[in-house]
Order: structure tokens, then sequence, then C-alpha cells
């Protein structure tokens, strides 16, 4: 165990169920406890909720809608958002959402975990693009 997220808590949302596993065992392995939801509407729950976590990572399209509600309730708490998906408009995500990140799935794992990483330092979209450390 790697211990570089020791006492991170990290929401993934995302419908895929063996993507979801390997994402909740690859935070996991890296110390971080990993809430993991497969829909808009449990993603909404959570968001609206009141326990913290130091980053989401999400998925856009679901069986039950696009995420971006559930990431706006999460950036309006401070929730830093990194958005992986194979099918997102990044257009979209970085004028909507211009602190996210927005990386194609499957990330390497290396990328994911820089990302969520920079987001919980407050390490903006933009500046993570400028450095060239995002791919979309």
């Amino acid at each position: 165990m790697d211990g570089r997220l020791t006492g991170c808590d990290i929401l993934i949302v995302e419908d895929e169920f063996f993507i979801l596993l390997d994402l909740t065992m690859m935070f996991e392995k890296l110390g971080a406890s990993v809430t993991g939801v497969a829909s808009l509407a449990e993603a909404m729950e959570i968001a609206g909720g009141d326990q913290a976590f130091s980053a989401a990572v999400l998925d856009v399209r679901l069986p039950d809608g696009e995420v971006f509600p559930a990431a706006e309730a999460l950036t309006k708490r401070g929730i830093p958002v990194i958005f992986h998906s194979g099918h997102a408009n990044t257009s979209e995500i970085e004028t909507r959402f211009p602190e996210a990140l927005a990386l194609s799935k499957p990330a390497p794992e290396t990328l994911l975990v820089d990302a969520v990483t920079q987001r919980m330092l407050g390490v903006d979209g933009a500046q993570a693009r400028a450095v060239g450390t995002a791919g979309v």
C-alpha cells in the first residue's frame, strides 16, 4: 500500500461495475476511503448531504441522466471534481466547470491519481491543462 491518499475520502460516480471496482481498488490501495455510486439519483443524494469528500471522480453519462447536477452541488460545497468519461463534451465541461479536469476514460492510473492530488491541492483545471497534466 502506497499511503499517499491516507485520510482522503473519494467519491466515485461510475455506472460500469468493473470500472467502479478498479477505481475503488486503485484509490484504496493508496490509502483513501472510497464511496462509490452508480446513478445520478445516488450521486444527488450524496451531493446534497453533509459528508465531506477530498475529491470526486465522475462519469458523465449515467443510466438516469448526466452527472452535471451532482457536479454542480459538489462544487458548490467546495469538493474538487474530476470528470472521467469516454463520451464527455469537453468544451461544455470547461465552460460549466472551469475548475474541473476532464480525463478520457480509461485514464492511466498515474494521470488519474495526479489529477485527484492536484484538485485536493487547489490547482484548477486551466492551470493543470496549461502544464500538460490533463488529457481530454
